[in-house]
């Protein structure tokens, strides 16, 4: 039997809303449309680019202080997330799924760090999002450009 395709998909893309970078999983038109087209290999290369731009973008605002409670409480509100997906990451799906309800972030493994400092679970997701939107687009434009 064959191993599923993994796909960066969160469910939110924004391509279908006129955006040349989703804002969901920061993959280009092209990249979604061609997505499954690719083979295992430039699948995983691109699923690491783009853990490697979460985790450095994320990393600005927050730090993981303990990745096993980390992955126990997206376990426990059931939020997806892959077994080598780095803890930054996946921390960016937790905010994505639970923003509006989060209060403590300690009790997630995670704290508030730079540019994170004083910001709510909200605010925090709406920060990093923006900045990996802003990343992608950069990265969108220079691909254009080669």
């Amino acid at each position: 039997m064959g191993q599923a395709i993994v796909s960066p998909c969160v469910g939110l893309c924004s391509t279908t809303l006129g955006d040349p970078v989703c804002r969901g999983c920061q993959r280009t038109e092209s990249e979604i449309r061609n997505w499954f087209g690719y083979a295992d290999e430039q699948r995983r290369a691109r699923m690491a680019e783009l853990d490697a731009l979460r985790a450095r973008v994320a990393g600005d605002f927050l730090e993981v202080l303990d990745a096993g409670l980390l992955q126990r409480q997206l376990e426990r509100h059931r939020i997806r997330f892959r077994d080598d997906q780095p803890s930054l990451s996946r921390a960016i799906e937790l905010l994505r799924v639970g923003r509006t309800r989060i209060r403590d972030l300690s009790r997630y493994g995670l704290q508030p760090l730079g540019k994170g400092l004083r910001l709510s679970a909200d605010e925090l997701h709406e920060a990093i999002t923006r900045a990996l939107l802003e990343c992608a687009e950069s990265r969108r434009l220079t691909l254009e450009l080669d």
